[in-house]
């Protein structure tokens, strides 16, 4: 597909799987789960935790009145814009539908985390040939399939955070971006999709530590290039390109342009299939500075739509 071809159909000639972007204010996107007949908005409170399946999390407060949501009911998650968030039971031209299937609920005390993997996706971001289009020139792969494909857009239909993950153990450590994760700050609790082929998992799990911390999206560059740091070991700390400094409790190493971090003890773990579920308690928060504006993953599908609405988000 010629450039020129490429900035008639999609106005914008650097087409990519996904679209790296910062937010000034707040989230527009808005997330709905129905249960059966009750649609809740779970914007602040659902998570991407596996990419093979798609698994969400869903946190379910007491209060709510699905918290006994079993197997035997259906599930549909919603993801709409900022045009169409309005009231949760009127729910007009989402971006994108999935249909679930229950596959674990961990109850706590103050709450449950729903696990729901992802059975089918239809989505709307742009014009249906276009999407077909991008997907046979762009995107398709062997064993990458056009459902795979609006797995995907649906799932990143909403502004994943990354975060940084640190892990040490005597001379070990390892520091890495994620945002296959989720802060449930409403309980003190924190959960976690880890690749099982990043090289801290079993360290993690054996001791049942790590840390996460938020961080500043003018540092995306080197905040990638920690990224080979799921497969590979780092580097000695003192070839980093940056300084670090110790956590209060654990004493693991993050970047001197960290913002804030939370520590964790992990409690439970679940092998959803490609990733690994961690899910703990944090035991101590500190806040380094004031936030500078964090680094959010959408897919370009995404930015493509809120382009064409004159909405797009800020690229990084």
């Amino acid at each position: 597909m010629s450039r020129i071809l490429r900035e008639f159909l999609f106005g914008d000639a650097d087409i990519r799987e996904y679209a790296t972007i910062t937010i000034d204010k707040e989230i527009n996107e808005k997330v709905f789960l129905q249960i059966d007949e009750t649609r809740l908005d779970i914007s602040e409170s659902q998570w991407l935790l596996c990419l093979n399946p798609i698994v969400f999390g869903i946190w379910i407060n007491p209060e709510q009145s699905v918290i006994h949501a079993g197997p035997n009911q259906t599930y549909k998650m919603y993801f709409t814009d900022s045009s169409a968030n309005g009231d949760s039971h009127q729910i007009k031209e989402p971006l994108a539908e999935v249909t679930l299937e229950y596959m674990d609920l961990l109850d706590e005390k103050d709450g449950s985390l729903l696990l729901l993997k992802l059975k089918k996706s239809s989505i709307y971001h742009i014009n249906a040939i276009k999407t077909q289009l991008l997907f046979y020139k762009y995107y398709k792969k062997p064993r990458f399939s056009f459902a795979n494909l609006k797995a995907l857009v649906a799932a990143y239909s909403y502004p994943r955070r990354v975060r940084l993950v640190s892990f040490k153990e005597d001379e070990y450590y390892n520091i890495f971006p994620m945002d296959l994760l989720g802060d449930i700050s409403q309980s003190n609790k924190y959960v976690f999709g880890l690749r099982h082929t990043n090289t801290a998992l079993s360290k993690i799990i054996t001791t049942k530590k790590i840390v996460v911390a938020e961080i500043p999206f003018n540092h995306k560059e080197t905040i990638y290039q920690l990224g080979s740091h799921h497969s590979a070991g780092p580097p000695p700390v003192g070839l980093l390109p940056f300084k670090v400094f110790p956590t209060e409790k654990l004493g693991f190493y993050l970047p001197e342009w960290a913002d804030s971090y939370k520590e964790i003890r992990i409690d439970k773990t679940i092998n959803l299939g490609s990733h690994m579920l961690l899910f703990g308690e944090v035991i101590n928060k500190c806040v380094v500075k004031k936030s500078s504006g964090h680094l959010y993953h959408i897919h370009y599908l995404l930015y493509l739509h809120q382009k064409r609405k004159q909405r797009a988000p800020i690229l990084v």
